[in-house]
Parts: structure tokens; C-alpha cells; sequence
């Protein structure tokens, strides 16, 4: 009963983590763009990788993301593209950051926007969170990057990781401008926020369909937005982070509070966000994918098995695997350099055969 207890409320918490002793974050006044991962972009160096902030409209919003640009980049040449989409509660200047600057060290373009309603991107009530809009995000970074100078729009791909890998799925389930699709740690934001993580919920799905209702009903009659699973970073002890059961809250904890710590990262999302999320999976008509699939996990990461769910249920696509990196937990995909590399790797051997 207690680890229930410890499950429920870390459930409140979007999906996310890391381990004592990760990196510090890069001070503010030593990085203009706010980027929180070791070896990230401080300064656009001619010949080097480079770093454009750039805005755009998606369904009336304006959205934010940055462009990474190959070393010696030439708009009059043709280079293959990769959309990366964050994590649920991230932001693009942490963890997608640092895997489109790797993948364009490699010699793609890449893009990461902050989701919208999120982050820096527009959007009201802030902190909306539901399946539609997080998929058009991709969508919508596909769109904005077709057409940049120098991308060649046949060689497209996506990488979404943790929440973001979850609608990735959906989005190339349709989007077949994605030749190559990838994912990292993928979070099944629809099945965790119905059944709770690790299937900790099952007994209280009724109840918190109810709940959020209500909220969707205070919203319309009262223009009240109640908020769930945000989390007083400074308020929290070490201490009480230690007690959380599983690897992916606890580990997540250090990583969005404190060693990759980001303004606009929070783990909260409006209450009736719940009515979308808990009726969607990332998984329903996954069939439908049929481009070449690459799921990547940690062998020691909990949330596992959404991974291996999606990867069975993935039957439209007879190019696919399910690569695991031994010993990394979800959050030690995100920072830990032994780990990145072999994910690096994977992805220049995975997006250099497709999208070649």
C-alpha cells in the first residue's frame, strides 16, 4: 500500500529523470540561449555547428524552436532533416537539444520547438496538455523545416523521446514525409495518465475522469484552470525525492529540479487535459506506421515496457527494431555520456541508411 501511495502522487509528476551526480547545468550568462546540457551550443563559431532561434505560426500560435546547422553549412547544398520532439515536461533547450546538436554534428538539420501551450511557445491556458495539439507540434516542426534553406524535404526524419516518442508515434502514423522513424525512452502519455504508471491507477480511472470533468466544467462556467502534477522544486527535499519508488519520478526529480533545471520546464498540466489524455494511446492504429522503426530504451529503464508494447503492436512496418542500451535507466538516456554515445550511434547508422 504504501509504494501505491508513493506511485500515485509520483504519477501527478510528468514522466521524466536523472541520477546524483549528472552535470551541472550551464550558467545563464555563459549561453544566450538558455541551453542546459554538457557541450551545449554556447556561441555560433563560423565552420562549426550553429544555432538558430527562429519563431513560426502553427494553428494561430506562435511557436518557438531552434534550428541546428551542420559544420560549414551551405543552404545551397541539399542535406537530410530531423524533427525532434521533447519530453512531457521538457523543454526543447534540454535533453531534444542536446540530441539535435549531436545529430547535427552528423551532418543533418534538425529542429526542436517547444510544444505549444508550453515552454516558450504561445498558447492559453498555459500548461494545456492534450494528444492533438502535442502531435501537430510535430507536424508542425515537419512543416517549418521542409522548407529551410538547404534541407532536402524527401530526406526527413523524427526522433521523439520520452513523452514526445509517444506522439511521434501518432504523428507518422499518418505523416509519411517521415521516412525514418525513431524514438527514445517513449512515454505513453494516454496509458500512464489512464492507468497510472506502471498500471498504478487501474482502481481510480473512473473517479479521475470525473475530476477532470469537473475542471473542464470550471474552465467553461468560471474560467478557472485547475492544475495537476506540478511539483515546488525548491520546496523538495532530496530526502523526498529519495523515497520515490521508481526510477523514472525519482531520477526525473534531479533532472527538471536541479542538475538540468530550466525556467520554462514544469511538470504541470491543466486538470482537464485528462478528459483528451486518458481516452488516447500512442499505440491505437500504430499498424499504420509503415516507414522503418527504431525504438530505443535503456535495459534498466522502468517505463520499458512501453517500448516493447508499442514495438509488438507495430505491424505495419517489417523494418523495425527495438534497440536497448545496458544498464541506462530513462533519465541516464537523457545526460549520460557513455549512454548518448550509443544512441548517437545508433541513430547516424539508422537515419544515414534511410535518409540517405
Amino acid at each position: 500500500m504504501k509504494l501505491r501511495k508513493h506511485l500515485l502522487a509520483a504519477a501527478m509528476v510528468m514522466a521524466l529523470g536523472i541520477s546524483a551526480g549528472a552535470y551541472a547545468a550551464e550558467a545563464p550568462e555563459e549561453n544566450q540561449w538558455g541551453l542546459v546540457y554538457r557541450g551545449a551550443i554556447t556561441q555560433n563559431i563560423k565552420g562549426q555547428v550553429n544555432i538558430h532561434p527562429v519563431s513560426y505560426k502553427l494553428n494561430g500560435l506562435k511557436i518557438a524552436a531552434n534550428v541546428y546547422t551542420p559544420a560549414n553549412y551551405n543552404p545551397a547544398l541539399k542535406y537530410p532533416a530531423v524533427v525532434v520532439a521533447h519530453p512531457n515536461g521538457g523543454v526543447k533547450e534540454q535533453v531534444a537539444g542536446l540530441y539535435a546538436q549531436r545529430l547535427a554534428e552528423l551532418g543533418y538539420i534538425t529542429i526542436a520547438a517547444d510544444a505549444s501551450y508550453q515552454g516558450a511557445s504561445e498558447g492559453e491556458p498555459r500548461h494545456k496538455d492534450v494528444p492533438f495539439f502535442r502531435t501537430e507540434d510535430i507536424h508542425g516542426m515537419a512543416d517549418y523545416i521542409m522548407q529551410y534553406p538547404g534541407v532536402d524535404p524527401d530526406r526527413l526524419g523524427v526522433l521523439g523521446i520520452c513523452g514526445g516518442g509517444g506522439y511521434t508515434l501518432n504523428a507518422a502514423k499518418s505523416d509519411k514525409r517521415f521516412k525514418a522513424v525513431a524514438t527514445l525512452s517513449m512515454f505513453n502519455s494516454g496509458e500512464v495518465r489512464r492507468n497510472g504508471y506502471i498500471n498504478s491507477q487501474l482502481d481510480s480511472i473512473q473517479q479521475r475522469l470525473h475530476e477532470a470533468s469537473d475542471a473542464r466544467a470550471a474552465e467553461i462556467t468560471k474560467g478557472e484552470y485547475a492544475i495537476s502534477g506540478n511539483v515546488d522544486f525548491d520546496a523538495l527535499t532530496d530526502e523526498a525525492i529519495a523515497k520515490i519508488p521508481t526510477d523514472l519520478y525519482r531520477e526525473g526529480m534531479m533532472y527538471y529540479g536541479r542538475t538540468h533545471r530550466h525556467p520554462n520546464s514544469t511538470f504541470a498540466y491543466t486538470t482537464g487535459s485528462l478528459m483528451e489524455l486518458m481516452t488516447w494511446d500512442a499505440t491505437d492504429q500504430i499498424e499504420l506506421i509503415d516507414q522503418p522503426l527504431l525504438l530505443m530504451a535503456g535495459s534498466k529503464a522502468d517505463s520499458l515496457y512501453m517500448s516493447e508494447e508499442a514495438f509488438a503492436k507495430a505491424t505495419g512496418t517489417n523494418d523495425k527494431e527495438l534497440f536497448l542500451v545496458d544498464g541506462a535507466t530513462h533519465i541516464q538516456t537523457y545526460y549520460v555520456p557513455e549512454y548518448v554515445d550509443q544512441f548517437v550511434a545508433k541513430l547516424q547508422s539508422f537515419f544515414g541508411k534511410h535518409l540517405k
